[in-house]
């Protein structure tokens, strides 16, 4: 199995500051910088989230046009662009906002030449402690006096319409196993076959099925349908409090799809972030 190795920008959170002891999700490179980076660690794509394409202000059709070039003249394949919907919302006319900045970043992805859109199943936010959530197998209550199904209706409305328009633009979404609904992979895979869309498929966060009794069987699910994977690499110790991940347990279960596509390295440890990420790097290149 070989794999194509590329970073998202998650992984520079802190970069600007005094290292990922003092984490902060906005102080980072803009995003040109951060494609000088892949550049000079020889990987092969980058990954996007919207929030800092956002803070570096390229987010008109011209800015984004003039990243997309920066990237492809120096060899930076742009894979992904993490949108943050959340279709959960008890107002008709918030679940509808929320689907038009879907469509908005599926748009900017189409400029980018990005393949994948990464979309989430949302969250109900009635429960905000991290340590509950874990406890909770990811999961939560819905807001009261509404349902699950009320949710995952709301939610696969949003992802059929989305996945419809992506599809005719030659994009793929790619539902993340992300707290919440996709808290567990049978969570992820009721969203996922509800929709039913050739133009919705699976991202493996292998950082988020930790607090499962089995994590590895859980990603065994997302190979049914798997577009593409989030590494996650934790050199000094996980801020969240993840244990260490087996990336050779994770390889058998890519190698049973034969998976060649992109392995995006998430960084999220408290060593400095450039450290961090040459590691993960080496991690993927050495298992994957």
């Amino acid at each position: 199995m070989t794999v194509k190795i590329a970073i998202s920008s998650y992984s520079f959170s802190g970069m600007k500051g005094d290292g990922h002891t003092k984490y902060d999700f906005t102080d980072v490179p803009d995003v040109f910088q951060m494609i000088d980076h892949c550049v000079a660690w020889g990987v092969d794509g980058i990954e996007f989230l919207n929030e800092h394409l956002t803070l570096s202000d390229v987010t008109t059709p011209e800015k984004l046009a003039e990243l997309a070039q920066y990237a492809a003249i120096r060899g930076i394949r742009v894979v992904t662009l993490a949108a943050s919907n959340n279709a959960l919302k008890t107002s008709a006319a918030d679940r509808a906002d929320d689907l038009a900045q879907l469509i908005q970043h599926i748009d900017w992805a189409d400029i980018l030449g990005a393949p994948f859109v990464r979309v989430l199943g949302g969250r109900w936010n009635t429960v905000t402690d991290f340590a509950q959530l874990t406890a909770n197998n990811g999961g939560e209550p819905p807001a009261e006096g509404y349902t699950h199904e009320d949710g995952l209706a709301w939610t696969t409305t949003s992802l059929r319409y989305a996945a419809a328009y992506a599809g005719k633009k030659g994009i793929t979404l790619v539902l993340e196993n992300h707290w919440g609904p996709t808290g567990t992979a049978a969570g992820a895979k009721e969203i996922h076959d509800a929709v039913a869309s050739p133009y919705l498929k699976f991202v493996l966060d292998t950082g988020n099925f930790f607090h499962l009794e089995d994590q590895y069987a859980e990603m065994e699910v997302f190979t049914e349908d798997l577009a593409m994977v989030h590494a996650k690499m934790y050199l000094g110790g996980s801020r969240v409090g993840v244990p260490g991940l087996d990336y050779a347990r994770i390889r058998q279960v890519l190698d049973k799809v034969n998976y060649q596509g992109y392995v995006s390295i998430e960084f999220e440890g408290f060593a400095e972030p450039v450290d961090g990420i040459l590691d993960g790097i080496a991690t993927a290149r050495r298992f994957l």
